[in-house]
Protein backbone atom coordinates (compact mmCIF):
# COMPACT_ATOMS: atom_id res chain seq x y z
CA UNK A 1 0.00 0.00 0.00
CA UNK A 2 0.90 3.36 -0.93
CA UNK A 3 0.13 7.08 -0.05
CA UNK A 4 -1.25 7.48 -3.59
CA UNK A 5 -3.97 4.40 -2.80
CA UNK A 6 -5.52 6.57 -0.64
CA UNK A 7 -9.29 8.67 -1.18
CA UNK A 8 -10.30 11.06 1.45
CA UNK A 9 -12.98 13.53 1.69
CA UNK A 10 -12.02 17.38 1.06
CA UNK A 11 -14.37 19.88 2.98
CA UNK A 12 -17.40 19.94 0.64
CA UNK A 13 -17.43 15.75 1.21
CA UNK A 14 -16.33 14.83 -2.54
CA UNK A 15 -13.65 11.89 -2.87
CA UNK A 16 -9.74 13.18 -3.49
CA UNK A 17 -7.61 10.76 -4.90
CA UNK A 18 -4.67 11.59 -3.33
CA UNK A 19 -2.87 10.39 -6.48
CA UNK A 20 -3.58 13.49 -7.80
CA UNK A 21 -0.84 14.69 -5.94
CA UNK A 22 1.88 11.97 -7.34
CA UNK A 23 5.37 13.30 -7.73
CA UNK A 24 5.12 16.15 -5.37
CA UNK A 25 6.56 16.39 -1.95
CA UNK A 26 3.84 16.91 0.54
CA UNK A 27 3.38 17.61 4.37
CA UNK A 28 0.40 16.57 5.64
CA UNK A 29 -0.88 17.97 8.89
CA UNK A 30 -4.08 17.46 11.34
CA UNK A 31 -4.94 20.48 12.55
CA UNK A 32 -7.52 23.08 14.71
CA UNK A 33 -8.68 26.48 14.96
CA UNK A 34 -8.59 27.23 18.53
CA UNK A 35 -4.97 25.80 19.17
CA UNK A 36 -1.71 27.58 20.71
CA UNK A 37 -0.03 26.04 17.48
CA UNK A 38 -3.05 27.75 15.35
CA UNK A 39 -0.76 30.45 14.46
CA UNK A 40 1.53 27.65 12.42
CA UNK A 41 -1.50 28.45 9.88
CA UNK A 42 0.97 31.51 8.94
CA UNK A 43 4.07 29.28 8.37
CA UNK A 44 2.29 26.68 6.18
CA UNK A 45 0.75 28.99 4.26
CA UNK A 46 4.17 31.13 3.79
CA UNK A 47 5.86 27.87 2.56
CA UNK A 48 3.08 26.76 0.67
CA UNK A 49 3.65 29.98 -1.55
CA UNK A 50 7.01 29.44 -1.64
CA UNK A 51 7.27 26.47 -2.61
CA UNK A 52 4.28 24.99 -4.45
CA UNK A 53 5.46 26.10 -7.97
CA UNK A 54 8.06 23.79 -7.00
CA UNK A 55 6.44 20.81 -6.71
CA UNK A 56 5.29 21.24 -3.11
CA UNK A 57 1.60 20.56 -1.62
CA UNK A 58 0.31 20.87 1.68
CA UNK A 59 -2.99 18.76 2.81
CA UNK A 60 -4.63 19.85 5.93
CA UNK A 61 -6.90 17.51 8.08
CA UNK A 62 -8.72 19.40 10.65
CA UNK A 63 -8.60 17.39 13.92
CA UNK A 64 -11.63 17.64 17.22
CA UNK A 65 -9.84 14.89 19.08
CA UNK A 66 -7.44 17.36 21.25
CA UNK A 67 -9.87 18.93 24.21
CA UNK A 68 -12.34 19.87 20.77
CA UNK A 69 -10.22 22.46 19.34
CA UNK A 70 -11.37 22.41 16.14
CA UNK A 71 -15.12 23.08 16.82
CA UNK A 72 -16.88 24.23 14.31
CA UNK A 73 -18.53 22.42 10.54
CA UNK A 74 -15.93 22.16 7.90
CA UNK A 75 -17.27 24.91 6.13
CA UNK A 76 -16.41 27.35 8.95
CA UNK A 77 -12.89 25.53 9.80
CA UNK A 78 -12.47 26.27 5.77
CA UNK A 79 -13.65 29.99 5.93
CA UNK A 80 -11.83 30.63 9.31
CA UNK A 81 -8.59 29.80 7.97
CA UNK A 82 -8.96 31.35 4.55
CA UNK A 83 -9.84 34.66 6.39
CA UNK A 84 -7.79 34.39 8.68
CA UNK A 85 -4.54 33.22 7.32
CA UNK A 86 -4.89 33.25 3.56
CA UNK A 87 -4.40 30.09 3.36
CA UNK A 88 -4.77 28.41 -0.34
CA UNK A 89 -3.79 24.83 0.29
CA UNK A 90 -6.44 22.31 0.17
CA UNK A 91 -8.02 21.28 2.93
CA UNK A 92 -10.19 18.34 4.10
CA UNK A 93 -13.64 17.17 6.28
CA UNK A 94 -12.68 16.76 9.57
CA UNK A 95 -11.05 13.15 10.98
CA UNK A 96 -10.15 11.49 13.71
CA UNK A 97 -6.54 10.39 14.13
CA UNK A 98 -6.39 8.28 16.89
CA UNK A 99 -8.52 5.52 18.60
CA UNK A 100 -12.43 7.02 19.09
CA UNK A 101 -13.37 8.12 22.48
CA UNK A 102 -17.28 8.15 23.42
CA UNK A 103 -17.16 12.21 22.67
CA UNK A 104 -16.05 11.21 19.07
CA UNK A 105 -18.16 8.84 18.70
CA UNK A 106 -21.06 11.05 19.50
CA UNK A 107 -19.91 13.24 17.27
CA UNK A 108 -20.73 10.83 14.42
CA UNK A 109 -17.34 9.58 13.83
CA UNK A 110 -17.26 5.99 12.99
CA UNK A 111 -13.16 5.31 12.42
CA UNK A 112 -10.03 6.33 12.77
CA UNK A 113 -8.67 7.78 9.44
CA UNK A 114 -7.34 5.35 7.46
CA UNK A 115 -4.82 7.06 5.71
CA UNK A 116 -3.53 8.50 9.99
CA UNK A 117 -3.61 4.69 10.16
CA UNK A 118 -0.93 4.68 7.45
CA UNK A 119 0.97 7.05 8.05
CA UNK A 120 1.18 6.28 11.89
CA UNK A 121 2.29 2.56 10.97
CA UNK A 122 4.77 3.58 8.49
CA UNK A 123 7.04 6.45 11.27
CA UNK A 124 6.21 3.56 13.91
CA UNK A 125 4.36 6.63 15.82
CA UNK A 126 1.68 4.69 18.24
CA UNK A 127 -0.25 7.82 18.47
CA UNK A 128 -0.41 11.78 17.33
CA UNK A 129 0.10 13.39 20.44
CA UNK A 130 -1.51 16.81 19.73
CA UNK A 131 -2.71 18.61 16.84
CA UNK A 132 -0.03 20.34 14.09
CA UNK A 133 1.84 16.87 14.06
CA UNK A 134 3.26 16.58 10.67
CA UNK A 135 4.19 13.75 8.02
CA UNK A 136 6.70 14.71 5.16
CA UNK A 137 6.06 12.62 1.68
CA UNK A 138 8.62 12.22 -0.62
CA UNK A 139 8.11 12.70 -4.87
CA UNK A 140 7.58 8.77 -4.69
CA UNK A 141 5.16 8.65 -2.13
CA UNK A 142 7.60 7.49 0.58
CA UNK A 143 6.53 9.01 4.23
CA UNK A 144 9.87 10.02 5.04
CA UNK A 145 9.87 12.12 8.40
CA UNK A 146 7.01 12.84 11.23
CA UNK A 147 7.38 16.03 13.27
CA UNK A 148 5.53 17.11 16.53
CA UNK A 149 3.68 20.54 16.88
CA UNK A 150 6.47 21.71 18.32
CA UNK A 151 8.36 21.99 15.50
CA UNK A 152 7.34 24.98 13.53
CA UNK A 153 6.55 25.21 9.18
CA UNK A 154 10.02 27.03 9.46
CA UNK A 155 11.99 24.50 10.35
CA UNK A 156 10.84 22.30 8.24
CA UNK A 157 12.13 24.02 5.31
CA UNK A 158 15.80 22.82 4.86
CA UNK A 159 13.75 18.94 4.56
CA UNK A 160 11.25 19.74 2.29
CA UNK A 161 13.90 21.98 -0.14
CA UNK A 162 16.17 18.46 0.06
CA UNK A 163 12.82 16.58 -1.26
CA UNK A 164 12.29 19.12 -3.89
Amino acid sequence: MQIYDFVVKDNKQNDVKLEQFKGNVILIVNTATKCGFTKQYEGLEALYDELHEKGFEILDFPCNQFFGQAKGSDEEINEFCQLRFNTKFPRFKKICVNKLSNSDLKQGFTEVEPLYVFLKEQMNVPKITWNFNKFLVDRSGNVVKYFGSNVTPEDLKADIMELL
